[in-house]
Order: C-alpha cells, then sequence, then structure tokens
C-alpha cells in the first residue's frame, strides 16, 4: 500500500469561476488520483448546464431519496452548501473502496470565495471545462445555473 510519502506534495490551485461542475470534477479527480494536492477555490461560481427546471429536478431528487439504514436513521443526507456540492461531486467519482481513493478523498481542499492563504496563488484553469461562450456551436443559448443559485433553490427545498 502507498503511503502519502510515496507521492509527490505538489499543490495545484483551481479556480472554478465559469467551469463547467462534471468537467472540472473530473480533471480534479484524475489530479487527486496522481497524488497532487488540490484546492478548489470560488466553487460557488463553478456552472451546472441546462435547464433550471432540470438541474433542480435532478437536484431535489437527490435530496429526497430514502434509505433505510437503522430503524432510528432513515435518508440519506445530501448537501446544499455551495462548496459541499462541489466536494461531494468530485469525491463521487473517485474509487472510494481503495485506500488510494480514500487518501485522495483527504487531499482535497474546497472553498466559497478566496480564501487569505490563496490570495497571491496562480490558479489552474482547465480550458476544456470552461464556458466560454453563451451560445453553442449550433447557435442555440446555453442554459446554466451558478452552484450558488443551485444552493439558494435547494435550501428552500421546492422547485418553482
Amino acid at each position: 500500500m502507498a503511503s502519502l510519502q510515496d507521492y509527490a506534495q505538489e499543490e495545484i490551485v483551481v479556480d472554478a469561476t465559469n467551469m463547467k461542475l462534471g468537467r472540472m470534477a473530473s480533471y480534479v479527480a484524475k489530479n487527486l488520483i496522481q497524488g497532487k494536492r488540490v484546492v478548489v477555490i470560488n466553487a460557488e461560481k463553478a456552472v451546472v448546464t441546462g435547464t433550471k427546471k432540470a438541474i433542480l429536478k435532478r437536484y431535489l431528487m437527490l435530496l429526497g431519496r430514502s434509505q433505510k439504514r437503522s430503524i432510528h436513521r432513515p435518508g440519506v443526507w445530501y448537501p446544499r452548501a455551495a462548496d459541499k456540492l462541489v466536494w461531494y461531486t468530485i469525491v463521487r467519482m473517485l474509487p472510494k473502496k481503495k485506500p488510494k481513493g480514500r487518501m485522495a478523498a483527504s487531499r482535497l481542499r474546497v472553498y466559497v470565495n478566496v480564501p487569505e492563504k490563496y490570495k497571491d496563488a496562480k490558479p489552474v484553469t482547465f480550458e476544456d471545462a470552461k464556458l466560454t461562450s453563451s451560445r453553442s456551436r449550433s447557435g442555440r443559448l446555453i442554459r446554466y445555473m451558478t452552484v450558488e443559485q443551485i444552493s439558494r433553490e435547494l435550501k428552500g427545498g421546492r422547485l418553482k
């Protein structure tokens, strides 16, 4: 089994502003598996593409599902805070039953806004994950919501 010392402790700071959440999460997960420490800043500014109704329907479905773990605690907890939504999106792309995946999850930090420690850091952006235009190649309008908007809607717990 590999220990933390076996991995290169390179730290990558990722700015999530205007990045597609799933695409960014896959790149971050790949870097975590390679042994790098990853810090995601501005997590609330990541975007999820789709119509508002479809996005909220998906997240509210995740909130509403239940699982009977025990008689005393039925239900599955699902995050509502913006940083936790991004954290869980990334961590669920890691192999959770293997030590390598659990160690990778421990190297991930997600922040809303930019902490003082990372004010001077040069953030990395993944060009493939950037939402660069409001129109697709076919000319259709790309609809999206930011993670902050999703978080705000989930705290209300209703579909508008």
